[in-house]
């Protein structure tokens, strides 16, 4: 016969009304945020693929032509925070729905963009739009899901943007490859427009947001109150210099390809994207390294690898230059998931903002890395942008050694204390 506690606990999940896995709200709730997440990551780095073919139409160098994704990432860097206020406000799914809209809306316009400035201020756009996406599905989630099926769906969410940031970049690829980059980049868009209808038909409606009002005072309390925390510091530092290198390389690496000895079709170089699945991999092993080496463990090993890449890519091989980008994308996608995860078991209150705040470091990082990455791919070749991820990397390593070094003066000095 059944416990007293054991048939509290039923009678308490039986009352739970969050979505539980098994039952058709979950499904469709999983299904509408795997689309979300494809659909905003096949936009953001929609032109990263085809900036050789743009730089050949407007005549403008790596460095110019980088700017269609740098401020992208740069504008969702900045308005990650004060949509993820809005959502507070609004609502997590109207804020979805609305930033989806925008960012589809502009979508269709961008292959229309007469210069590469046009071009440059349209991406901006959208990459302020999606900036509210991010800042809504973690706490739409939050929400509407039970938390022993939180993890799974918040990992279905991140598939969905790791596979949308590849398939948006193979897709217009090859279909710039025959047609040209605009008709590669309205692809793109009309791909993302069906993603983004399947979101609204299948999300169900929010029944547990509860509306909060506008209070700029104390959001600016919190920020403060996270900026001042060291680790949550170095945390930030450590997702921008990441991204940094991963922004450069991927940035850089069309031009590097497109160029003797390699001389590789357009198609084929979207292709070379299909390394993030690597990625997915590496991400997803991230728990366990942690488990096995701890945080700064797991960090020393993803930068080591990530050191490795760069290293091995500047070799004249295209297996080798291959090999070189799956350690580049291992190693990245390890390191952020372990400083990413870290954030919100550091983040004692106001989660939601130190979230927020760590993804505008980490998109503040590609911004710059695409543009570094390109202007020093410009003065000196492959190697110049390799230098730059090696300069980012080394960065990663004396934040980590200052934090083990932090962590053993702390502990030498609680150590009377507990004796």
């Amino acid at each position: 016969m059944p416990s007293a506690s054991t048939r509290a606990a039923a009678t308490h999940a039986s009352a739970d009304t969050r979505l539980a896995p098994g039952t058709p709200g979950h499904r469709r709730m999983s299904l509408a945020l795997f689309a979300a997440g494809l659909a905003a990551f096949t936009l953001l780095y929609s032109t990263q693929a085809l900036l050789p073919a743009i730089s050949a139409d407007f005549g403008a160098t790596a460095s110019a032509a980088s700017w269609t994704v740098s401020a992208a990432t740069g504008a969702l860097a900045l308005c990650v925070l004060p949509l993820s206020a809005l959502s507070e406000r609004f609502g997590r799914r109207t804020l979805m729905t609305a930033s989806l809209s925008v960012a589809v809306a502009l979508a269709l316009l961008v292959p229309l963009a007469p210069n590469l400035e046009s071009l440059v201020v349209l991406r901006a756009l959208q990459g302020a739009a999606l900036a509210g996406l991010p800042a809504s599905a973690m706490a739409y989630l939050a929400e509407e899901v039970r938390p022993k099926a939180l993890i799974g769906a918040i990992g279905l969410f991140v598939a969905g943007n790791s596979i949308g940031g590849m398939s948006g970049r193979i897709v217009s690829g090859w279909v710039a490859q025959l047609w040209g980059w605009r008709a590669g980049l309205a692809a793109v868009g009309l791909l993302s427009l069906a993603c983004a209808v399947a979101f609204r038909v299948l999300l169900p409606k929010a029944r547990h947001f509860t509306p909060g009002t506008l209070n700029p005072k104390a959001l600016a309390r919190t920020v403060r109150t996270h900026l001042s925390d060291p680790l949550l510091m170095r945390l930030y530092a450590i997702g921008a210099l990441f991204m940094t290198v991963f922004g450069a390389v991927y940035t850089v690496i069309g031009y590097r390809l497109v160029e003797a000895p390699f001389s590789l079709p357009q198609g084929v170089i979207g292709s070379i994207f299909l390394v993030y699945l690597v990625g997915t991999v590496s991400s997803a092993a991230a728990g366990k390294l942690v488990g096995r080496l701890g945080r700064r463990g797991a960090l020393y090993l993803a930068v080591s690898t990530t050191a490795a890449g760069l290293l091995l890519s500047l070799a004249d091989a295209l297996p080798a230059v291959l090999a070189g980008l799956v350690l580049i994308t291992a190693g990245f996608f390890a390191g952020h998931a372990v400083a990413s995860s870290s954030v919100s078991r550091t983040a004692k209150t106001g989660r939601a903002q130190a979230s927020a705040l760590y993804q505008s470091a980490y998109y503040l990082g590609s911004s710059a890395g695409g543009t570094l990455g390109a202007v020093a791919f410009h003065a000196g070749g492959w190697a110049g942008t390799v230098l730059i991820g090696l300069v980012a990397v080394l960065g990663v390593v004396s934040i980590t050694l200052y934090g083990t070094h932090s962590a053993r003066v702390e502990a030498r000095r609680l150590r009377p204390a507990t004796a």
